[in-house]
């Protein structure tokens, strides 16, 4: 699979990147760019991320308006005014600069360009606080992503930690960094945990054999009661 995707707009307009399944590519998505998804907790592993995997290209994805929390204080945060400013300026000085030409801020995208995101991750990673489970997490297994997450609810409810998927402390940094540089070196247990995500989720959450089927008893029972 080949795949061209915008990237961050610049003085000469959008950028354009050409990525193939070849590519190391680790992915990161959500409605928008904010901490009830760790938003911060993904920046601040980028650093070190990108020493350890020098041919590394990290695709986000996401809207940097109002999502389920606050925006930024600003007798706080001064004139930073998205989350992505704060936490862009936080670990700016932790990256070299031509490291940001390995940094694509995608926006939001058409569902259609997302699944070519997922189709294209060599590792996906989802931070959630206990809060209401993404859909574009069931997108991603789906796709067979190799998905690396927090260790929080409802995360629970849909990944079992080493058999689709791996889970990690919510506030662990380093351990996010662990986990996504082991399994960018092993292709196998990516493959493996890829394969068994896209199985799960079928199995559990597929509509016309699962979630339409039961949700029609509801109605039904409701109805006979």
């Amino acid at each position: 699979l080949k795949s061209t995707v915008p990237s961050t707009a610049n003085s000469k307009g959008m950028q354009v990147i050409s990525l193939s399944r070849k590519d190391e590519v680790i992915t990161y998505v959500s409605r928008n760019l904010e901490p009830y998804r760790g938003f911060h907790i993904f920046m601040r592993a980028l650093p070190e991320l990108l020493r350890r995997r020098p041919n590394a290209r990290v695709l986000i994805v996401g809207g940097n308006g109002r999502g389920y929390g606050k925006m930024p204080n600003p007798d706080h945060y001064g004139n930073l005014t998205t989350w992505r400013e704060v936490f862009t300026s936080e670990i700016v000085p932790k990256i070299p600069p031509k490291d940001w030409n390995r940094i694509h801020f995608l926006g939001r995208v058409p569902q259609s360009t997302l699944i070519q995101i997922f189709q294209l991750s060599t590792v996906h990673i989802y931070w959630t606080v206990p809060f209401v489970l993404s859909w574009g997490l069931l997108e991603a297994m789906s796709v067979g992503c190799a998905v690396v997450g927090s260790d929080t609810e409802p995360m629970h409810e849909v990944i079992e930690h080493g058999v689709n998927g791996r889970l990690v402390d919510y506030f662990d940094v380093g351990g996010l960094v662990e986990e996504v540089h082991s399994l960018l070196d092993h292709a196998d247990e990516r493959h493996q945990l890829g394969a068994n995500a896209r199985e799960s989720v079928f199995r559990k959450y597929d509509l016309n054999t699962v979630c339409l089927p039961k949700q029609l008893e509801w109605v039904y029972g409701l109805a006979s009661e």
